[in-house]
């Protein structure tokens, strides 16, 4: 490690957007350190990591971890999103305190959470934010108190996408509730009504974004937002015929089982989450990347048969002979 060498701290990097941008990063010639409760375990999942052992909910922790560094990707969640609303402004508060302290930027990745149905259909960055989700009212929140903390000398970045899938999404993802992981592709569970948009994020391309932005953040305002396009479902039926083209054609394509989900949402952490976001399923919503693509000429979208396969070969659903990883596919693989 030569002594020039920028040292970022990822928070939640043995989890899918963190993981992402923590390869992206090393890949870019950054030194990468992560926190983990389990620090040995982690490290034999990525051994080019620099592994710290703590927790994000403990402030000395995440502080001793983030020094000597200048960037701090904050993409960090709970356990099985288990008490998500008790936690994570705790965790967020432990991270500002920390890149205060050491003089880091943050990283977060952004959700449509924060926004309700009278800011669709089209989603900027300064569109109002009136949630009408416990976890969208929590999201306002962080994004406050990081905007604060910008206005006191701490740069932030925030990124905001749409449902993430890719290498490191699990079963709290919506696109593996599409498919069954560790499963071949037999049925399609589509969620999405005929002829309403959605918007999907394939991770690599969500941390090329991030990454491509640190690169110029003394260009970029103390309080930077940005949004992406990512991989637009016209008509809700993009992504299900996607999978169903890669995984050879075969497959059946059936509607969601939504009456199933309140049935299952007292008991099952997943199921609540998934009943409290239904709303963004009945309506159309597209984020506007204008403003991104005005700072970095353009925006990294893989084509979707190519971000499809590489989720499914990741997920189990086809071997890793199923078509050769490109580059960007490597970033997660």
């Amino acid at each position: 490690m030569t002594e020039d060498r920028k040292t970022a701290l990822v928070l939640g990097a043995t989890g899918g957007i963190g993981g992402a941008v923590a390869r992206k990063l090393m890949q870019r010639g950054w030194q990468v350190r992560a926190l983990n409760r389990n620090a040995k375990a982690a490290s034999q999942r990525m051994p080019e990591v620099e592994w710290v052992q703590g927790d994000a909910m403990d402030a000395s922790d995440v502080r001793a971890a983030a020094e000597g560094t200048v960037l701090i990707i904050h993409a960090v969640n709970p356990p099985g999103y288990r008490d998500w609303e008790k936690l994570v402004l705790p965790m967020l508060d432990n991270t500002i305190a920390a890149a205060r302290s050491v003089g880091a930027r943050i990283v977060l990745p952004g959700t449509v959470y924060n926004f309700g149905p009278d800011a669709f259909p089209v989603l900027r960055e300064d569109s109002p934010q009136n949630p009408v989700t416990k976890k969208g009212a929590i999201r306002v929140e962080m994004e406050k108190r990081l905007k604060r903390a910008a206005e006191q000398g701490t740069g932030v970045i925030i990124v905001r996408a749409g449902d993430f899938f890719g290498l490191g999404t699990t079963g709290n993802s919506w696109f593996s509730q599409i498919v069954t992981p560790g499963k071949p592709v037999r049925t399609l569970k589509n969620p999405a009504r005929d002829g309403i948009g959605h918007q999907w994020a394939y991770l690599p391309d969500v941390a090329e974004t991030m990454v491509a932005l640190v690169e110029r953040a003394t260009s970029l305002p103390d309080f930077a937002v940005y949004h992406m396009d990512g991989l637009w479902d016209r008509d809700g039926q993009q992504m299900v015929e996607a999978i169903r083209r890669v995984s050879g054609g075969r497959a059946k394509i059936a509607a969601f089982p939504w009456w199933i989900v309140p049935l299952a949402a007292p008991f099952v952490t997943v199921m609540r989450e998934v009943k409290e976001m239904r709303y963004l399923w009945k309506e159309p919503l597209r984020m506007s990347n204008a403003k991104l693509v005005a700072e970095l000429g353009r925006e990294p979208q893989t084509p979707i048969d190519e971000a499809v396969r590489a989720s499914l070969v990741a997920l189990g659903c086809l071997p890793k002979t199923a078509g050769l990883l490109t580059n960007r596919e490597a970033i997660v693989g």
